[in-house]
């Protein structure tokens, strides 16, 4: 989305109506309404520029057309995840957490407090602020922005670009919920079959029981979005800009500061510079609770790792292959996947006129002076289980 609004505002897409059309089409809502200074985490880095952390959800509202294809209540947050952008502007992480994770949620920006309850019931309890406010006291990152993105909007992105290629391993077929999703390397799915594939419970006879699969599967697909909206075959193309800006902005929420197109465009000018391959996307590790507990039955807790990513994002460092290589996806894709232009290239090769510099109002968006301490990096990293429906 943001790629497509830096395009929209530099061709001059009718600017002024434009922009304040995609304004119009966002919520904003606001954090201090809900949650006072004392209720949020301090930011733990103290080092130059500053790193910007933004909350994804994904709400599983069923109100639109093609939408109830799991049998599933609508309402709460179907994914969560922590977009992690560093403050030297270098990379960033996408942490997916499983919605079925056991977590205390705080009594701030909730309408009540509770011990072990699952992550996503912190939505139903107070919607998005209620999730920031989750995460900010479970992990201890302060969260600058938030975004609500629902399944009808999702798929309507989607069939703006003409579909997205994902690599499905073989047909996944859920009679009962009337799901289909063709096998094919690549196979190009339109936004009704993108909202299968990444909702679909069943793959093969194979009940899922958990969301690390649904996770991986939706990693990898808006992996491939994003290399789809970033190609030369859209952004070369005004009539798919304008068709994806006004379907990414459709029912999307966002805090009030971040209500704003222009505002998410010097979000975008920051990360030109980041590579497909330094945006990583990492499921948090989880583990089963003992089969023997039947009051967390099939329910997942964090382990020792899942600690040590949260404490590295906090202190913006980069997070070594040993403890995210078997979890992590690359925006990249795998070779041959991207289609998209050189940076600072078009279709054709001639430079772009996408600007270098970046608005000087904004203190973070200018890259740090010294380098961000980093962790080094292990390069073995564990072996990673064959994923449902995904292509290895």
């Amino acid at each position: 989305m943001i790629s497509a609004v830096v395009l929209a505002l530099i061709t001059g897409l009718s600017v002024v109506y434009f922009v304040r059309h995609l304004n119009g089409n966002i919520e904003g809502i606001s954090i201090s309404d809900s949650l006072d200074d004392a209720d949020r985490v301090e930011e733990v880095y103290k080092g130059n520029g500053e790193p910007l952390d933004i909350l994804v959800m994904g709400s599983d509202s069923r109100d639109c057309e093609g939408c109830d294809i799991d049998q599933e209540g609508g309402g709460g947050s179907d994914t969560t995840i922590l977009v992690h952008i560093s403050a030297d502007r270098s990379r960033a992480y996408a942490v997916s957490i499983p919605r079925d994770s056991v977590v205390d949620r705080p009594e701030a920006g909730c309408t009540s407090g509770d011990t072990d309850v699952l992550w996503n019931a912190a939505f139903d309890s107070g919607g998005p602020i209620c999730t920031l406010s989750q995460l900010e006291q479970t992990t201890g990152i302060h969260v600058e922005h938030f975004v609500v993105v629902d399944f009808g909007s999702f798929g309507k992105m989607v069939d703006a670009v003409d579909g997205v290629n994902v690599c499905v391993p073989e047909d996944i077929v859920d009679r009962k919920h009337g799901i289909f999703v063709p096998a094919g390397d690549p196979s190009n799915l339109t936004g009704d079959q993108a909202l299968d594939y990444v909702r679909a419970r069943y793959i093969g006879d194979q009940l899922q029981q958990n969301d690390i699969s649904r996770i991986r599967r939706q990693q990898e697909f808006i992996g491939a979005l994003v290399r789809q909206v970033k190609s030369a075959g859209t952004l070369t193309r005004p009539d798919r800009v304008v068709k994806f800006l006004n379907a990414a902005t459709n029912a999307l929420q966002t805090d009030e500061e971040f209500a704003d197109v222009t505002k998410i465009a010097r979000v975008a000018l920051q990360l030109q510079n980041i590579g497909l391959d330094k945006v990583k996307f990492v499921t948090l590790p989880t583990d089963y609770f003992p089969v023997d507990d039947p009051n967390f039955s099939g329910k997942l807790f964090w382990t020792e790792q899942a600690t040590e990513i949260w404490k590295l994002l906090a202190q913006d460092k980069e997070l070594p292959a040993k403890l995210i290589g078997g979890t992590s996806v690359s925006a990249e894709g795998p070779p041959g996947s991207s289609e998209t232009p050189t940076a600072g290239e078009s279709e054709t090769g001639t430079p772009s006129e996408t600007p270098s510099e970046t608005p000087s109002e904004t203190p973070s968006e200018t890259a740090s002076e010294t380098p961000t301490p980093t962790t080094p990096s292990e390069t073995t990293a564990p072996e990673e289980d064959p994923v449902p429906g995904v292509c290895a």
